[in-house]
């Protein structure tokens, strides 16, 4: 998303979305023809017209073409220590919720079974 809004001023929205669109629906090609996963990371800006629900006023860069082109969106957040949490916020198979985890040199493991 970076390169997108780097190379767009905000007078090139529609334009900036509609390339957003074409390599959103390539990679939706690739994934069903090579029977892939695709993961994409994105970024975040603060949301103005938010009403700090759950503390949330940031909301993902991309609008809805990048909201309706994914599955399953998760939203990871830092924090005390190493601590980190994934919540799954939209998907049509799996239930709104999350968890924490610690990231540590042999992976992801819950931070319940390490000391801090």
């Amino acid at each position: 998303m970076a390169l997108f809004r780097v190379d767009y001023t905000s007078g090139e929205i529609p334009e900036r979305q509609s390339k957003l669109g074409l390599m959103l629906s390539r990679l939706q090609k690739i994934s069903e023809e090579y029977n892939v996963a695709v993961f994409l990371t994105n970024q975040i800006t603060s949301d103005l017209n938010h009403s700090l629900i759950n503390d949330v006023d940031v909301k993902p860069v991309g609008g809805n073409i990048l909201a309706h082109s994914t599955t399953t969106r998760i939203a990871l957040k830092k924090e005390k220590g190493n601590v980190r949490i994934a919540r799954v916020y939209d998907s049509p198979n799996l239930e709104e919720k999350e968890t924490e985890f610690i990231i540590t040199g042999g992976g992801i493991a819950n931070p319940k079974n390490f000391d801090d």
